[in-house]
């Protein structure tokens, strides 16, 4: 078995047995080695807003092609595809977003313009003639979007945030990518998590208030340990899917309560009167229009398809991407999702709310398009590629399946092969186009 550790991979220690469960560490996605001859510059941008972001170019020399990595608040600056890619003359570019490594304040629309700066840069500093975006898991939801926008003539594109706050994306230059890769990309942050979270929760400032008619880890309703198998009746299965969308509703009403209320103070500050108001009166206003308040999000590790393997069948391990023992790491500290501020509830991980989904956008990108699924995902199924493949508006698409797990590591955790198989179909799909 791969030492996951050394890679930098926290290992649960929940697994099941014969099963290394891994928590999300971006270190399982990390090359080990460069090409010989392999330059990396640490590039830094600042995007149309002023925000700022981070990239690494690795070039070899006389590249007219690069692909970029991105995720919402990953580090995929040192992705394990980037060696393969710049052995067959590519160049690679990491992106880290403003929100590295906590997406408690991220905001799509506004991811989208630190893409933008990335592709402005690569292809006006740098002169590259063609940039390909390579979406790895919720990479994919961030770039179909920042695509779908960027194909998007304004005045079509989104004129605000789910909160109704700027950035306007007519206002900005957003140059597309010439083809996207969507690699291990699941269904979108939003879209993914309301098939995980808990309906089963009652009370959000409670983690431990459960409706018992609704835990997916209740034993009457079908649940066994690990590593048995559990079974869930399709009547409990619809009844918990239904849920699942209700809780979404309900942290959405609470999300726009929050800034609803916040909204009003902060008009009362506009208002000719507000210098009228005794100072105290006037603090109080301030504070209430400036008052970050906070969601804690709890128990988003329950999708019955993690330990009942009928649902969606694949030949994926029992177990989440999180560990093998969902039922102990949905109560866990460290899941999806987490802490958040509301508008980056509603804009990133609302499925109902957020613009971000992949199969949603892929209507309105027209380049050319290559999907690799790792049959093994535990985050993602059949359904959700056949999806994609339906939603997806261009001519030119593709899709290469592998046996393996959503790290790019083989089902027995040997590893090397699976990512092997990967670059080689990426190489075949650019060089038959880029």
């Amino acid at each position: 078995m791969e030492n996951l550790e050394a890679k930098g991979v926290r290992t649960s220690p929940v697994g099941v047995a014969g099963r290394t469960a891994a928590a999300p560490g971006f270190g399982a996605l990390d090359f080990a080695s460069l090409p010989a001859g392999t330059s990396e510059e640490y590039i830094p941008l600042t995007a149309a807003d002023g925000g700022g972001s981070r990239g690494h170019l690795y070039t070899r020399g006389g590249e007219k092609a690069v692909l970029c990595f991105m995720h919402p608040r990953g580090d995929l600056s040192r992705h394990y595809a980037m060696s393969g890619l710049l052995e067959a003359g590519y160049a690679t570019f990491g992106q880290n977003s403003r929100w590295l490594n906590n997406d408690i304040a991220t905001i799509h629309e506004t991811l989208a313009l630190d893409v933008a700066a990335g592709i402005k840069y690569l292809r006006e500093e740098r002169g590259f003639e063609r940039v390909i975006l390579v979406g790895n898991s919720g990479g994919g939801g961030l770039y179909s979007f920042y695509q779908a926008q960027a194909e998007t003539a304004p005045p079509g594109r989104l004129s605000s945030t789910p909160a109704g706050d700027p950035p306007n994306l007519n206002d900005y230059d957003l140059p597309p990518a010439d083809g996207l890769i969507l690699m291990a990309a699941h269904v979108g942050q939003g879209k993914f998590l309301t098939t995980t979270i808990d309906p089963a929760v009652i009370d959000e400032n409670d983690p431990l208030a459960t409706d018992p008619s609704l835990d997916m880890y209740y034993s009457e309703n079908g649940f066994r340990e690990p590593p048995q198998e559990s079974r869930y009746s399709a009547e409990f299965l619809s009844r918990y899917r239904a849920a699942q969308t209700a809780r979404v509703q309900r942290l959405d009403a609470i999300a726009h309560r929050i800034i609803d209320e916040q909204n009003i103070y902060r008009a009362m500050t506009a208002e000719p009167a507000f210098a009228k108001e005794p100072e105290e009166r006037r603090r109080e206003i301030l504070r209430r229009a400036s008052l970050g308040r906070l969601m804690r999000i709890y128990r988003t590790d329950a999708n019955p398809a993690y330990v009942d393997l009928s649902i969606s069948p694949s030949p994926r391990d029992l177990g989440s991407l999180i560990s093998g023992r969902p039922d102990m790491s949905n109560f866990a500290f460290g899941g999806f999702a987490g802490v958040l501020t509301p508008r980056a509830w509603l804009s990133t991980w609302s499925g109902l709310s957020s613009r971000a989904g992949v199969v949603e956008n892929l209507p309105s990108v027209t380049k050319p398009l290559l999907i690799i699924y790792y049959e093994g995902d535990n985050a993602i199924f059949p359904e959700d590629i056949d999806a994609m493949l339906a939603a997806a508006g261009m001519t030119d698409k593709n899709l290469t399946k592998i046996k393996g797990e959503h790290y790019g590591l083989s089902l027995d955790r040997a590893g090397k092969s699976v990512r092997s198989e990967a670059n080689e179909a990426m190489v075949a799909w650019l060089e038959a186009r880029f």
